[in-house]
C-alpha cells in the first residue's frame, strides 16, 4: 500500500496539468470556503505595529515568508497586528523558529489603555522550539498551548528549523488549537469557566486578558528570529462567543 501511494504521489508531481498547492495563495475551494490570506507572501500590506504606526524594519518578507529579524543588531519589541479585528474564526498558519527560538500567534487582543502590551489582552498560541527552550520544560508553555492555560501533548512540535503546521478555531464561546494535526487545547471562553481558568493563570492580576469578544490578530516579537507563511483566516461570525459582549 505504501508503495502504492508513493507512486500516485509521483504521478500527481509529474503528470503535466495537475496543479500543485503553492505557499501564500487559495485554492478554488477555499475561495468558496470564504478563506483570505492575511498574509500576500509578497509585502506586509494588512499588518502594522501593535500600538499604531507601520510595521517595524524588523518585521519584513523574504522568499514569500514573513520573518522577525534584528535590524541594527537588535529587535524592536514591537508586535505585528491585523488591520482588521476579528470575533469568531479559523485561523490557519505555518510557523519556523531557530534553535532556541520563541514566539507567539495572539488573538482576540486589543490597544486599550493599562494594557501596553499585546499579550496584557490577547491569548496565545505558543511558537517554542520546546528541545531548546527552557520553556519546553513547562507543560503549560510548550509548543501549541494556550499560554499558561493548556497542557498539550509532548513532541507535538517539530524541530528547530523545520516548518509547523498551526490551526486555531474561535466560534460560540469556545477556543481550539491543533498544532501539526494534533489537538493541543480545547476550552470554553467568556464563561465562569474561563474566568477561573485565568484567574489560576499568569494572566489573573491583568485585568483586560481574554475580556473581548472581537481583537487584532498578533505576531509577538519575542526578541528571536521566527518565520510565518501561509496566513489563512476565514470569519465564522462577529462574536467569539455569540453574544456579541
Amino acid at each position: 500500500m505504501r508503495w502504492a501511494l508513493s507512486i500516485a504521489a509521483a504521478l500527481v508531481m509529474t503528470t503535466p496539468g495537475v496543479a500543485l498547492a503553492k505557499d501564500n495563495s487559495l485554492t478554488a475551494a477555499e475561495r468558496a470556503q470564504g478563506w483570505k490570506l492575511l498574509f500576500n507572501g509578497r509585502d506586509l500590506s494588512g499588518w502594522r505595529a501593535f500600538g499604531g504606526g507601520a510595521a517595524p524594519s524588523t518585521w519584513t518578507v523574504r522568499d514569500g515568508t514573513l520573518l522577525l529579524i534584528k535590524a541594527d543588531g537588535k529587535m524592536s519589541g514591537t508586535d505585528l497586528v491585523t488591520a482588521e479585528p476579528y470575533g469568531a474564526f479559523e485561523l490557519t498558519l505555518d510557523w519556523k523558529v531557530e534553535k532556541g527560538g520563541n514566539s507567539g500567534v495572539l488573538y482576540l487582543a486589543r490597544n486599550v489603555a493599562g494594557a501596553p502590551q499585546l499579550y496584557e489582552t490577547g491569548l496565545e498560541m505558543q511558537v517554542l522550539d520546546d528541545a531548546g527552550h527552557s520553556d519546553g520544560k513547562i507543560p503549560t508553555h510548550r509548543a501549541g498551548s494556550l499560554y499558561d492555560m493548556t497542557v498539550p501533548p509532548a513532541g507535538v512540535s517539530k524541530p528547530a528549523g523545520s516548518w509547523n503546521h498551526a490551526r486555531l478555531l474561535v466560534q460560540n464561546g469556545r477556543i481550539r488549537q491543533w498544532l501539526n494535526g494534533t489537538p493541543t487545547a480545547d476550552v470554553s471562553y467568556g464563561d465562569d469557566a474561563w474566568r477561573k481558568r485565568v484567574a489560576g493563570s499568569k494572566f489573573a492580576k491583568m485585568a483586560h486578558f481574554g475580556t473581548f469578544d472581537s481583537g487584532v490578530i498578533g505576531l509577538q516579537d519575542h526578541g528571536e528570529p521566527v518565520a510565518f507563511r501561509n496566513i489563512k483566516l476565514r470569519r465564522l461570525g462577529a462574536s467569539a462567543t455569540g453574544t456579541g459582549q
